[in-house]
């Protein structure tokens, strides 16, 4: 079976190993998820599972949303997320089922994916890691951004760093190790820094990096 669940990140903090070794580990509630829809390669073109986490009023749900749960037999929920699965492994879930941290095992690894947290606007040092200019000798340029392309060119070329908008995008972190698996209170502990803010929805699911 396809190995994936939704999520809210709690935060960061340590466990020590059976040797005594400290381990930083990001707590992650994960599930339980329900099965909202199935899609299959004949009716969407593709084959995926769409799980969904964290209930919300009904109130709060548009009016196509609240017949789409309906028809799973589920209460609306707040993050909806596909899972995609071979076509072989479609007839192993069943819409309106739920789906906990039972899936995965300590020592596993795991791709999570989430927000990065938004930093707002931001110059090229900030962002990019630029270098500054003079700071003294009458220079006026200490944190521009500098020389923007090839004289003559008459513009900007594509790809040019320059200062924006930083964070606040779609992030996946690759190769992650499951310290701990708590199916009791739908704990997983996940050793490092996995994206967004606290109390932010993640997806964590089989990672596709080989364990060197």
């Amino acid at each position: 079976m396809a190995k994936g669940i939704l999520g809210k990140k709690i935060g960061m903090t340590q466990v020590f190993s059976e040797a005594g070794r400290l381990i930083p580990v990001t707590v992650v509630e994960a599930g339980p998820c329900m099965v909202v829809q199935i899609k299959t390669e004949d009716k969407e073109g593709y084959s995926a599972v769409q799980l969904g986490f964290a209930e919300k009023k009904a109130k709060r749900t548009n009016k196509p949303m609240q017949g789409h749960f309906a028809k799973a037999g589920v209460k609306p929920l707040r993050f909806l997320r596909e899972i995609r699965i071979s076509p072989e492994e479609a007839d192993q879930y069943k819409v309106g089922e739920a789906v906990d941290v039972s899936l995965f095992k300590e020592g596993e690894l795991v791709d999570v994916v989430g927000q990065a947290k938004g930093k707002g606007f931001a110059g090229v040092i900030k962002k990019y890691n630029f270098g500054r200019g003079p700071m003294a000798h009458g220079s006026k340029y200490h944190r521009g951004v500098g020389s923007l392309g090839a004289a003559g060119v008459g513009r900007v070329f594509k790809g040019r760093k320059l200062p924006g908008r930083m964070g606040g995008h779609r992030v996946t972190v690759q190769g992650l190790e499951i310290v701990k698996v708590d199916p009791e209170k739908n704990l997983l502990l996940i050793k490092g820094a996995v994206p967004g803010r606290n109390g932010a929805f993640v997806q964590v699911k089989k990672s596709v990096k080989i364990r060197n």
